[in-house]
């Protein structure tokens, strides 16, 4: 979906990374595949109220809170958090604007409120050091989290997910370079019509999964997004560079990142960028998993279930 809002927009990545462009947004898994599947919530965060995102609560254990990316529900997430409710307390967390919610925020800020929100419901819910696991913007979150709430995070696992995105378009860019490339794409959700739209987010899916029923799903997903809420995201991930509060974080984190030969990141470069943009994150467990494009729960779940666990050890 990224690739396909700057293409939009009139931006283009610098060529030899312009086949990961498209790993910067995480559009979603449809209802209609999971939603079959879906358990009945076995507790609920009624006593949290927001209008930024909702959470869903499963199971019983230790506390894990999972968070979705940019255009996704929170059913990305539903064959990891079934399968974990058996021994933990799983928090779905659903982002406001995204996969058919509510948004009521015009043009933003989207990524600094959503994270002090995140805050609050672990104050609220009287949460000790869950564990949080973010993809893509969800990833960032997660990591902005633990950068200014600590206290609030027990650890961190980031999943295809970079410090600043915007890293992409080559290791000199900065925050404020990236703003006006930012604006442009952000426009450039507002000007295609729904079938363009459509065409747009069906060409780029393919980048990002190579999993033919995942695809289908975030399409489904991107096209009943508000594209207000697509917009305000999207010019904040452009834009959010995490990395100066990196060599200060004492919370645990493991980041995964896809590699894949056929169609998606060589190794090397894949290997290569995240090794950069995490480098002064003091103990960083950088894992790479091969096969897999940026959905990295979907085309490879057997692999990315034993991380996660391995991870909650």
């Amino acid at each position: 979906m990224f690739h396909a809002l700057l293409r939009g927009a009139g931006v283009r990545p610098f060529p030899k990374i312009a086949f990961m462009v498209a790993i910067v947004t995480a559009i979603s898994v449809s209802s209609h595949h999971a939603r079959a599947e879906t358990p009945q919530p076995q507790a609920s965060a009624s006593t949290f109220a927001s209008d930024r995102l909702s959470v869903e609560v499963i199971g019983s254990g230790p506390d894990v809170i999972l968070i979705p990316g940019l255009a996704s529900s929170r059913e990305v997430w539903r064959p990891l958090a079934t399968r974990l409710s058996a021994t933990h307390r799983i928090h779905l967390v659903q982002l406001s604007g995204f996969a058919g919610q509510t948004w009521t925020h015009g043009d933003g800020p989207f990524v600094a409120p959503e994270v002090e929100e995140l805050a609050r419901y672990i104050r609220t819910a009287h949460l000790e050091h869950p564990a949080v696991i973010g993809h893509s913007l969800g990833g960032l979150s997660g990591l902005l989290l633990a950068q200014k709430h600590p206290e609030l995070v027990g650890r961190l696992m980031s999943v295809d997910s970079l410090p600043f995105y915007s890293a992409l378009f080559g290791p000199q860019v900065t925050a404020d370079q990236a703003r006006p490339f930012a604006e442009r794409a952000a426009a450039g959700i507002f000007i295609a019509d729904e079938a363009a739209f459509r065409a747009q987010q069906t060409q780029a899916a393919a980048g990002l999964a190579r999993d033919p029923a995942m695809r289908a799903a975030m399409l489904e997903w991107s096209m009943t997004s508000d594209r207000r809420a697509l917009a305000a995201a999207l010019k904040d991930v452009m834009t959010t560079d995490a990395r100066p509060g990196l060599a200060a974080m004492t919370t645990p984190v493991t980041a995964l990142y896809a590699s894949d030969a056929d169609g998606g990141a060589p190794a090397a470069m894949a290997e290569g960028l995240w090794t950069r943009e995490y480098a002064t994150l003091p103990g960083v467990k950088l894992i790479r998993v091969d096969g897999s494009r940026h959905f990295i729960m979907a085309d490879q779940p057997a692999r990315f279930d034993a991380l996660v666990d391995d991870f909650l050890k």
